[in-house]
């Protein structure tokens, strides 16, 4: 699908957002963790946890040493409204697969994560069989 210049604009800003704050140089910095989280940010994080914006900077800037960032696959996203873009995408990391889902929410012309939900989806599998979505009806 072919999206429109304003949906275009929004999305792609999100999405370099979205990817700032899987940079371990960023998440290693807790002003520019701030500067990318909504002032009512929240979190269900893949323990089943949930997170405000100051218990996510707590735990970003207690890390004393962060490794390469994950690997980012299938990273789409659409505008919802005017000031909301919901993004998807999957990451791996350590072998490790996960389903995220980000709603990024724009205020006084800054895009800013408003929420996030990471989701362990098993095992990444070589050559990218990993478990696929299933359409059509819910589990």
């Amino acid at each position: 699908m072919k999206l429109s210049d304003e949906e275009g604009r929004a999305v792609r800003a999100a999405m370099r957002g979205e990817l700032r704050l899987l940079d371990p140089e960023v998440r290693a910095s807790p002003e520019a963790v701030s500067e990318l989280l909504d002032p009512e940010f929240t979190e269900f994080g893949a323990s089943g946890r949930r997170y405000d914006r100051a218990s996510i900077l707590a735990v970003t800037s207690a890390v004393e040493e962060y490794g390469p960032g994950p690997e980012v696959t299938d990273l789409s996203g659409r505008l919802l409204a005017p000031d909301l873009v919901h993004l998807t995408y999957a990451t791996v990391r350590d072998g490790l697969l996960f389903r995220r889902s980000s709603v990024w929410r724009r205020s006084g012309g800054t895009w800013r994560m408003y929420f996030h939900q990471g989701t362990p989806a098993g095992r990444s599998r070589p050559g990218g069989a990993n478990p696929q979505d299933v359409s059509g009806s819910a589990a």
